[in-house]
Formats: C-alpha cells, sequence, structure tokens
C-alpha cells in the first residue's frame, strides 16, 4: 500500500522523477535549517536557563565575565543600521526598478541589470573595505570618529538596494497589461497611471522584497564589524559607534566560554528568529499576491 501511494504521488515519468527530486531537495533543506535551529537553541538554552530572558532584556550592560548579558545596546543597534538602511534602499531600489522597466532606452536595460546584479552579487567583506577605505574617513571629517551608525547604514543601504530593485522590478512586470489599458483609457498619463494603477496593484511584491532585504540587513556581519565601531551602546545618534549582534558574536565566539558561549548563541537564536518572521512575512505577502 506504501509503495502504491508513493507511485500515485510521482508517476514513474520523466516529470514525476523531477517532482521527486525537487521534492526531496526540499525536504532536505528543510531538515538541515531545523536541525541548525535545534542546534542553537541547544546552545542557548543552558543561558536561557540560569540567566534568563529578562536579565537579557533588563541588564544594563554587556560585561559577561562580571556577569552583565544586556543584549539591547546590540538588539537596538542592530535594529537602528537595518531600518535607517531600508529607509534609504527602499525608495532607491523601487526607483531603480522603474528605471529600468518604463524609463531606460533599449539599448541601456540590458548593461544596467547587469549593473544591479553585479552589486547584488559583490562580497560584502568588499563592501566593507571601501567603506572603511573611503566612507569612514570621509565621514571622520563631519563628525570624528568616522567608524559609526551613518556609516554601517550608508554601506547597508548600497548592499540591499539591489535586492528591493530585483524584487520590485519582478513585481511590476507580473502588473497585467489591462491596468495599463484602464489607466489608458482613463486618460492618464505614463507617471498618473504608475503612481496610482501600477505601484498600488505591485505593492505586495515590492514590500515583500523589501522585508527580504531587511532581513539580510539584520543578519550582514563583516560590513557592520568593520565600519560601525563596536562599542556596545545605545545608538542615540547618527554619529555613535554601535555594535550589532552579528559583530558581537563574531567578535567574542573565539574565546567564550560557559554562560558568555551560551548567551552569544541566544543572540544567534534571537536574530533566526528575526530573520524567519521577516522571511515569513515576505512569503505571506507574496502568496497573497498570487492568490
Amino acid at each position: 500500500m506504501t509503495s502504491l501511494r508513493i507511485s500515485s504521488l510521482f508517476p514513474r515519468t520523466p516529470d514525476g522523477y523531477i517532482a521527486f527530486g525537487l521534492g526531496a531537495a526540499a525536504c532536505l533543506a528543510s531538515g538541515i535549517l531545523l536541525l541548525i535551529l535545534i542546534f542553537v537553541f541547544g546552545e542557548a538554552w543552558p543561558a536561557l536557563r540560569t540567566i534568563g530572558v529578562v536579565r537579557f532584556l533588563s541588564d544594563g550592560a554587556w560585561y559577561p565575565t562580571d556577569g552583565a548579558f544586556g543584549l539591547v545596546p546590540m538588539l537596538a543597534a542592530s535594529f537602528a543600521l537595518a531600518a535607517g538602511a531600508l529607509t534609504i534602499a527602499a525608495p532607491v531600489g523601487v526607483a531603480v526598478a522603474i528605471f529600468r522597466l518604463h524609463y531606460a532606452p533599449g539599448w541601456m536595460k540590458a548593461p544596467y541589470r547587469g549593473l544591479v546584479l553585479l552589486l547584488a552579487g559583490t562580497p560584502s567583506v568588499v563592501l566593507g573595505l571601501w567603506g572603511l577605505m573611503v566612507l569612514v574617513p570621509l565621514i571622520a571629517r563631519i563628525e570624528p570618529p568616522g567608524a559609526s551608525l551613518i556609516a554601517g547604514i550608508l554601506v547597508l543601504a548600497l548592499m540591499i538596494v539591489p535586492t528591493v530593485a530585483i524584487a520590485s522590478e519582478a513585481a511590476l512586470e507580473s502588473v497585467p497589461r489591462s491596468c495599463w489599458s484602464a489607466a489608458n483609457a482613463l486618460g492618464l498619463g505614463r507617471e498618473a497611471a504608475l503612481l496610482n494603477v501600477v505601484l498600488p496593484a505591485a505593492r505586495e511584491g515590492i514590500a515583500g522584497g523589501i522585508l527580504l532585504a531587511g532581513a539580510r540587513a539584520l543578519g550582514e556581519t563583516m560590513v557592520v564589524l568593520m565600519i560601525t565601531g563596536n562599542i556596545v551602546q545605545m545608538p542615540d545618534g547618527l554619529f555613535t559607534p554601535v555594535r550589532a549582534l552579528t559583530s558581537n558574536i563574531a567578535l567574542e565566539m573565539a574565546y567564550a566560554t560557559g554562560d558568555h558561549r551560551a548567551s552569544l548563541f541566544v543572540s544567534g537564536l534571537a536574530l533566526t528568529l528575526l530573520v524567519f518572521l521577516l522571511s515569513f512575512a515576505a512569503g505571506t505577502g507574496r502568496r497573497r499576491r498570487h492568490a
């Protein structure tokens, strides 16, 4: 009976074998992700049990060797970096997509998209080097030391613009031609049709791309490690040096032991859950758009 059920789900045809392979790959990827989550939770559990969630949110500082495990300054820095980068990257990314689809000359469309894809594939360490050697000294002329929240925001924004642009382009291309026809029938020009008809029709896909870009900004390590200053304090200004949760894990995991090590896994668990929630929200938006 079991073999009959399996064969009915995946008939012995080329399409059936492809479907079986894709299903197996999806199950394998999901299983690996689940094992990673279980591992991170297991490593974080000693700190959750002995220190408690409340202390991670109420301790005023991060001095784990002295028994202080406050994550709030680094959580605030991570949110400030991601929110600031999205504030810049979201409108720029949408504008890039609109320009390529509706305003760029025909000869420019393919090279322009190639440049966007090239930026999307640029290693984060390369962008971090550019930020460290070019952007940080420029900011230091305005307000020392230069390595600061605003430096991280600007480089992160540059990093996630392609994600927003590619997702927005796909969402805009999926808008039915009937929307353009209806706008033309109402006598709307190209700009009015874009603003009042096409962009609202594509808003869920665009929002999904923005959420995915935010997840990438939250999880980025190398850029924020190189150019934000790595000082654990609340981000009370754009020129304040800060330390994100990802940077803290990368800096301290090599020598951490005991509760200190477990508390770093708590940081990783918190980041994983936040990124998962953003990705889930983006996927939900795409499903509603296609429903």
